[in-house]
């Protein structure tokens, strides 16, 4: 008996779905358009820039109002001399204290500047040297570095590592690379620790807290705390005012680069391509806020450094989304 093939008929299926009645592919863009909002609204509340108007209004207002406190207070006090003698010069103790405590204030004020200014001078002398190969140059600032970290305990053995080799270097690229590599290494490291906490901290908070603009005084707050430490850890110790500068010189510098805005391109590679089709939209908020987040941390640290960074030593910012996000939103299996 010969084999041949075999023919089955098969009844037609009416109940055949149809693939244009299919439900269309939701648009990621379109679900998470509102990702992101906190940072970006934190970056133009912190680059906001105020008009002479404005500026004028305010100096005007603090003066006429300082103006009418201390007339009242100086009254106040007079008054209360002719009627207590004693009561008037305890009260005159207490202003003149208060007096010395903002005085004080104003004199940290001042030494944060003069700190800020020094962190300025270093990096703009180590661009120089670059620029120029200047091997003196270069020598020059390794040392301003050893003195500017003076006293600091943590850095003692990379200062004197720094200082013990620094002149076995015979060109400006290589005097700042043992100083990366001696001195700021540890500090880096310190540094993106705190990122990866700001991070992590403004995309719990996007994600679990529904309250409306909490993620954007979450994303202000933690910012601003981020580069207070951050400006710490590389020695820029800055107080209210020196703080604020500092902000609005981040804020600048991620404006002017166009690091304000993140989307699927930072995300996926690092989370993997499908993982925001399994989030709802306010954890894909808060991933996207949290990155924007370790892009601030990363400017912060560019800003704060008194020195550029190398090739290759820069922070990766998808490297510190991954260690400080995943953990925190992955999906586990089983």
């Amino acid at each position: 008996m010969s084999k041949g093939p075999v023919l089955i008929d098969l009844d037609p299926v009416e109940d055949a779905a149809d693939v244009t009645d299919a439900p269309s592919v939701p648009d990621l863009d379109e679900d998470f358009s509102g990702a992101g909002q906190g940072m970006q609204m934190a970056s133009r509340i912190a680059t906001r820039r105020t008009s002479w108007l404005a500026k004028t209004f305010w100096s005007l207002a603090g003066a006429a109002l300082g103006a009418v406190i201390s007339i009242a207070a100086w009254e106040f006090v007079l008054g209360l001399m002719d009627r207590a003698p004693v009561l008037g010069w305890i009260v005159t103790g207490i202003f003149g204290a208060l007096l010395l405590v903002l005085a004080l204030i104003c004199m940290r004020e001042l030494a944060a500047f003069a700190r800020l200014g020094r962190i300025d001078s270093l990096k703009q002398a180590a661009d120089q040297a670059l620029a120029g190969q200047d091997l003196v140059a270069a020598r020059d600032v390794a040392g301003r570095m050893v003195t500017f970290y003076k006293g600091r305990e943590d850095t003692r053995w990379g200062r004197e590592r720094l200082e013990e080799r620094v002149g076995d270097q015979f060109d400006a690229p290589a005097v700042f690379d043992l100083v990366e590599a001696e001195l700021l290494a540890p500090l880096d490291a310190a540094a993106t620790r705190e990122v990866e906490a700001a991070a992590r901290q403004v995309a719990t908070v996007t994600a679990i807290v529904p309250l409306a603009l909490a993620d954007v005084a979450t994303a202000l707050a933690s910012s601003l705390r981020m580069i207070r430490r951050i400006a710490e850890i590389y020695g820029g110790r800055s107080g209210f005012l020196g703080s604020w500068r500092l902000t609005r010189a981040v804020f600048s510098h991620l404006v002017a680069t166009g690091a304000v805005a993140v989307g699927d391109d930072l995300l996926e590679p690092v989370l993997g391509g499908s993982i925001l089709s399994r989030l709802s939209r306010r954890f894909g908020e808060g991933l996207v806020n949290g990155a924007l987040s370790a892009r601030v941390g990363v400017a912060a640290m560019e800003v704060c450094r008194p020195l550029p960074f190398g090739a290759g030593r820069r922070p990766s910012v998808r490297r510190i989304v991954q260690r400080s996000l995943t953990g925190l939103f992955g999906k586990k299996d089983g």
